[in-house]
């Protein structure tokens, strides 16, 4: 009998007593595993051969696994230097601490996230504080690192799973396939087989020299395995936010422009935020070593100085704290969008506006916050106001309601709360469709006369600054945005979710 070589080279090398995996049979007749796939599955329906299959799991370390099983995990260098520094005594100071573990870069970032979560002890306010009885010389997620590096078989699959979601390790999913011959199989060799010249392909010259009619075609399988290819797109995050523009632009916004390292004069002082604010101090906010900003208008900068000391109208009474022009012009990573606002309303960027207009921005900041699901030390703010005479606060929430509609969102609901720069002020809230909680989604309120009147501004503003990754929690169900957003961001989570429009 004549079969195609492949399927000789499947049948001589299968065994009828012992499974043989299709990679071992590739390496027996130097075929290549989707060739021997194809031929042992053209010769089991014919019955010359059985070919099982096993779903089979197994874990392999990413190089930053690798780089970790030799240096040890972030969050426990960290421990180890609070134990050196005496954090299980006393609170010692972060940058302390960290500048003895030897972390930078992106490390930092992941072992303030997983130290606490980790239970080696507590970040507050700038302090690190670290359990005695932590035990982090077995720290189950490196105890399973170094398994995996030496080849030993883990069964810890939470910490596996946990390991995955940390991009330290791969999950590779296969079927594995195994080949037996069968009785008709065995007598087919006894009787004896030879191998027939078969192609997979027709070519034009098959066709011009009339051989294509005396060749045997390999036939296809479409059930072959074929590999994985994950092509690139847009981040989720960027996909929402690009979608936040579409709305707004539809909802009759123009989108503003504006530097992310800016004078805290823009960021805090404008909006009337005392220069000893505890969100303006080191501990909140960014600072940058640069020389300070030059390009701010002297009278602009008298009138907030006055608003500051002195405040605004016949009633206004002011801070009475110490303003410095030299703090107000030093650059700091802005905290907000909401500089952005200052600078556009104040006529620097464009010109005088007149009412009515409406500005929207979605852009990065930064705020020195504790990580945890729902805080990131850079997020993306949805900044936005609208400048016109006669507005109340029903058209700032009728303004809500109408653009989380867009995005299926209607359970909506309003806090008040105070803002040294707004009043009345509120807090927005939404429901996660998960868990049912109510999580913090937005701030607003009206300006200010003490910002719109420095500002030269001599009508109503209503304005907001909205978390676009908590609008994204909304949307899709996800109860941690570290899984979105940053060093530990799940990646096959990323792939799979689809953008809903």
């Amino acid at each position: 009998m004549r079969l195609p070589e492949s399927q000789v080279a499947v049948l001589n090398a299968a065994s009828a007593t012992d499974e043989q995996t299709i990679d071992s049979l590739a390496d027996e007749t130097g075929l290549k595993p989707e060739t021997v796939t194809q031929a042992a599955f053209e010769l089991r329906d014919e019955g010359y051969v059985a070919v099982s299959e096993e779903e089979r799991v197994e874990y392999d370390l990413t190089d930053e696994g690798r780089e970790y099983v030799e240096d040890g995990l972030p969050e426990v260098r960290l421990y180890r230097a609070a134990v050196e520094a005496g954090a299980t005594e006393d609170a010692v100071g972060m940058g302390q601490v960290i500048g003895a573990s030897g972390l930078g870069g992106p490390e930092v970032d992941i072992a303030l996230a997983n130290f606490g979560r980790k239970g080696y002890g507590q970040i507050e306010s700038g302090q690190l504080s670290a359990d005695a009885d932590a035990d982090a010389e077995d720290d189950p997620e490196s105890v399973v690192l170094t398994a995996l590096e030496a080849g030993e078989a883990v069964v810890d699959e939470g910490v596996l799973e946990q390991l995955v979601s940390r991009n330290l390790v791969e999950r590779h999913e296969q079927t594995v396939r195994s080949v037996t011959l069968t009785e008709a199989g065995v007598t087919l060799l006894m009787e004896g087989v030879e191998a027939a010249e078969t192609v997979d392909r027709l070519t034009p010259e098959m066709l011009t020299s009339g051989e294509w009619e005396d060749v045997e075609f390999t036939e296809y399988n479409v059930e072959a395995d074929a590999p994985e290819v994950n092509g690139g797109k847009t981040h989720i995050l960027r996909q929402t936010a690009d979608r936040v523009k579409d709305v707004l632009v539809g909802m009759g916004f123009q989108e503003m422009e504006g530097p992310h390292a800016d004078a805290d004069f823009w960021i805090n002082d404008c909006l009337f935020m005392p220069q000893d604010h505890p969100a303006r101090t080191h501990w909140d906010r960014f600072a940058l070593d640069v020389p300070p900003i030059e390009d701010v208008p002297e009278d602009l900068v008298d009138r907030v100085e006055d608003a500051h000391r002195n405040g605004v109208g016949d009633d206004g009474d002011g801070y009475h704290s110490p303003w410095s022009e030299d703090f107000a012009r030093a650059i700091a990573l802005r905290g907000h969008t909401t500089s952005l606002s200052m600078r556009y309303l104040s006529g620097h960027e464009v010109g005088d506006l007149e009412p009515p207009q409406r500005y929207f921005s979605v852009e990065k900041v930064y705020r020195n916050d504790t990580l945890d699901p729902t805080h990131l030390l850079e997020f993306y703010q949805i900044e936005g106001w609208v400048m016109a005479e006669d507005l109340s606060v029903r058209d700032l929430m009728g303004t809500f309601e109408e653009f989380y509609a867009q995005f299926g969102i209607t359970d909506i609901q309003f806090k008040p709360h105070y803002n040294p720069y707004t009043e009345p002020s509120f807090e927005l809230f939404g429901r996660h469709p998960e868990t049912g909680e109510l999580i913090e989604i937005g701030n607003s309120g009206m300006f200010r006369d003490e910002v719109l009147e420095p500002l030269g501004v001599e009508c109503d503003v209503m304005a907001w600054g909205l978390a676009l990754e908590r609008l994204l929690m909304l949307m899709y169900g996800f109860d941690d945005i570290r899984d979105v957003h940053g060093t530990m961001s799940d990646i096959e989570l990323l792939r799979e979710t689809e953008v809903l429009r």
